[in-house]
């Protein structure tokens, strides 16, 4: 039995229930449901290969993740310009009733955009009028949110020969029809279900095939990537980026050679990690498929690999034959990662003039602050600029092709302040290339962290694997401790929107941001650079000089890189709004629009002459209310502090201090204090995403956390009671 209920404008519902017949497919439709619009003709969503690598003769549509197999992100549309943009006005908004982050780059083909929302929900709206058409929901259970990294997010889907393909947050491939999106097929992509596998990013698809990573590299698991028959579902080859258990045997000679890179230790216990949660990249040109892989499980290479060695294909680029899986070519952009520094980040194709030739070359802006250039024949590194502040090394050495070292950020044996972070000088959030002038415009920050070695392990030598929660090898427990006594030395933390030339590795312009954590953007032919900022604005720069041209307050945090379309002689630019992922983890002190206001997901789309009228939201009442009696002990609130760190932390925010998205605990009243066993333990709340802790937290566990939230709210209380007071008077 399934759902079918016809959408009207705004997603206002209309009823009605119809028995649809079951689908092809390995799971029962019992739990899922699809709504859509039966009385028009819908699009067929026939995009095929000659299509996607056509784009430029329909620049109308937005096909594909990067618009083509180019990845180049780059409009072709004119209408809207430097002399047009100040009458761009919005042109509808639609609610899609989420308040995480909206993360999806939408696809827009024969007059409908189709993209994800939260817990991989499908949803297809008129690309004109913003009506809701049709909307897959495949049901992911609520409480699989604990299992996954950051939030119930998804970064889009993939539309191809007439189909709509999604990746599940808990690990499912699922196809259906463009035109009405009723199930097609479902596969289950996950190797073990007892270890924290997710899915947050969009498929790929090539040569009848549909390409799919996964994540869960913190929780311990193992990567790899699977090509699924885009027509059946039925798996063609499956490639794994780290070894497993050296005493069986390899699932493939890559395998072989990466198992001498990897010494001492059991690491595949702890799973190894280097997951492609993000990018996977097509290339027709040379019939290869390019992997984006993902940092180690644990992080620490002491512990993941304590005779040392590469640990490949961790954070590595790996071309591999598109119709066999077998490797091409590697290029590891930070051997034996220590840092989560991830080349999970988009990739670029495109052909460049490098030292007087004509190269064909992949461009990337991994975590680690360096900017790449490859060629996409055979993995020469051509370049290796800094385009960030960067810390951990000093350069690029381009004879071995090896990142040198800082060895004044060893954090073996002390903490360290780091630069980039654990987000990168430049994350997954979407760049742009110009390739007539050979300028990537990118999204970019400074955001630093204090790396500490286990303070088990330092003591023991020894590290066990947890398998309830994230297994990062640092001293997370002591994490608030450490930035409270290093906090004089900390580095500030910004965000930046950059031209940046790749060969020559010079920053054209720079646009500061307030917040470090903003949205990925689009360049265009009509000379501006668009992008979305953690303060809720929306802002057209001119692309040769960074100046901005023209803004508008959404009202909500954005992360989603924004896309460009045309209709009926009318260009539209659209993206999709609210915050979340990794800012639940580090908090912020910043004024952003997600604190301010809300976190409200909507796709906003805008054209020139709109006339629609966003509503202010309500200003929050951040006013923490008075607190129950603290009664625990001076080692009671030590230890609570330390489990809120590692348990809690990773949600509701460093310090207590939620970015606006997940319930600020400061803010819980007595009711919730009064459960807080039943909520942490018994899993109470567990349908609205907050499962049970039961496998990692003791009751005893549990109130000393409870305690120490009651100490930072009555800090955090006193602190703002003394600011209203030097304010009024």
């Amino acid at each position: 039995m399934m759902n079918l209920i016809t959408m009207g404008r705004r997603g206002a519902l209309i009823l009605a229930t119809a028995l649809l017949g079951a689908a092809c497919s390995p799971a029962s439709d019992t739990n899922e449901s699809s709504t859509t619009q039966t009385n028009q003709a819908l699009p067929a969503g026939n995009i095929d290969d000659a299509r996607i690598n056509n784009a430029a003769s329909e620049p109308g549509n937005w096909l594909a993740h990067g618009l083509d197999y180019r990845e180049q992100r780059f409009s072709p549309l004119t209408q809207i310009n430097r002399d047009t943009v100040a009458k761009l006005g919005l042109a509808y908004e639609l609610d899609v009733g989420s308040n995480d982050a909206l993360e999806a780059t939408p696809i827009v083909v024969d007059n409908t955009l189709f993209f994800t929302s939260t817990y991989s929900i499908v949803h297809a709206v008129d690309a004109v009028s913003g009506e809701e058409l049709w909307r897959y929901d495949p049901q992911v259970p609520k409480e699989f949110l604990r299992k996954a990294c950051c939030g119930p997010i998804n970064r889009g889907v993939s539309v191809y020969q007439g189909n709509v393909y999604v990746a599940t947050l808990d690990g499912r491939l699922v196809a259906v029809k463009a035109s009405n999106g009723e199930k097609v097929w479902e596969v289950d992509t996950v190797i073990d279900r007892d270890r924290f596998y997710s899915i947050t990013g969009a498929p790929k698809t090539a040569k009848g095939k549909v390409f799919i990573g996964n994540g869960g590299a913190e929780f311990g698991v193992r990567g790899y990537v699977t090509a699924y028959d885009a027509a059946t579902g039925e798996q063609i080859w499956r490639f794994y980026t780290v070894p497993g258990d050296p005493s069986l045997p390899f699932e493939h000679p890559e395998m072989e050679l990466a198992a001498t890179t990897w010494k001492g230790g059991a690491w595949w216990e702890v799973g190894g990690g280097g997951t492609v949660w993000n990018s996977i990249v097509y290339d027709p040109e040379f019939d290869q498929v390019y992997l984006g892989v993902g940092n180690g499980a644990p992080w620490t290479r002491v512990i993941r690999s304590p005779g040392g060695g590469d640990n490949l294909f961790l954070s590595s680029i790996v071309a591999v034959d598109a119709d066999t899986g077998s490797m091409n070519w590697y290029y590891q952009t930070t051997p034996g990662d220590n840092w989560d520094y991830t080349a999970v980040q988009d990739m670029t194709l495109a052909d460049m003039t490098v030292d007087g030739e004509e190269r064909k070359v992949l461009l990337q802006a991994p975590k680690n602050g360096f900017f790449y250039v490859l060629d996409r024949e055979d993995g020469e590194l051509l370049r290796a600029h800094p385009y960030v502040k960067t810390t951990w090394a000093t350069h690029v050495d381009m004879e071995t092709g090896r990142p040198v070292e800082n060895p004044e950020t060893d954090y073996t044996e002390e903490a360290k302040w780091v630069l980039p972070g654990p987000l990168g000088g430049h994350d997954w959030q979407a760049m742009s290339f110009d390739e007539s002038k050979g300028i990537m415009y990118l999204p970019a920050q400074d955001f630093p962290f204090i790396y500490s070695l286990n303070k088990e392990f330092k003591e023991t030598g020894y590290f066990k694997r947890n398998p309830g929660t994230t297994n990062l090898g640092l001293d997370m427990e002591n994490s608030s401790i450490l930035a409270a006594e290093m906090e004089d030395s900390a580095p500030v933390a910004k965000g930046y929107l950059k031209a940046f030339d790749p060969i020559s590795g010079e920053e054209l312009w720079s646009v500061d941001h307030v917040h470090y954590w903003n949205s990925g953007v689009l360049a265009s032919a009509g000379g501006l650079v668009f992008q979305g900022d953690g303060l809720g604005y929306l802002s057209a720069y001119d692309a040769d000089t960074g100046e901005k041209l023209w803004t508008y307050n959404t009202y909500i945090s954005m992360l989603a890189p924004p896309v460009s379309y045309a209709i009926d002689g009318t260009q539209y630019v659209a993206i999709l709004a609210g915050t979340g992922g990794v800012e639940n983890f580090v908090g912020t002190t910043n004024e952003t629009a997600a604190l301010k206001y809300g976190n409200f997901g909507k796709l906003l789309v805008f054209k020139l002459g709109g006339d629609a009228v966003l509503k202010e939201p309500r200003i929050r009442d951040r006013t923490i209310p008075e607190q129950p009696l603290l009664t625990a002990s001076a080692d009671q609130l030590l230890r609570g502090e330390q489990q809120y760190n590692v348990v809690c932390g990773g949600c509701h925010g460093g310090n207590v201090r939620a970015a606006g998205i997940i319930p600020d605990l400061r803010m819980m009243g007595d009711g919730k204090h009064a459960i807080f066993k039943e909520i942490v333990i018994d899993g109470v709340l567990s349908a609205g995403g907050m499962a049970s802790f039961a496998d990692v937290v003791t009751p005893e566990d549990a109130e000393n956390i409870r305690q120490y939230i009651i100490s930072r709210a009555n800090i955090d209380r006193e602190a703002a009671q003394q600011v209203s007071s030097s304010a009024g008077g």
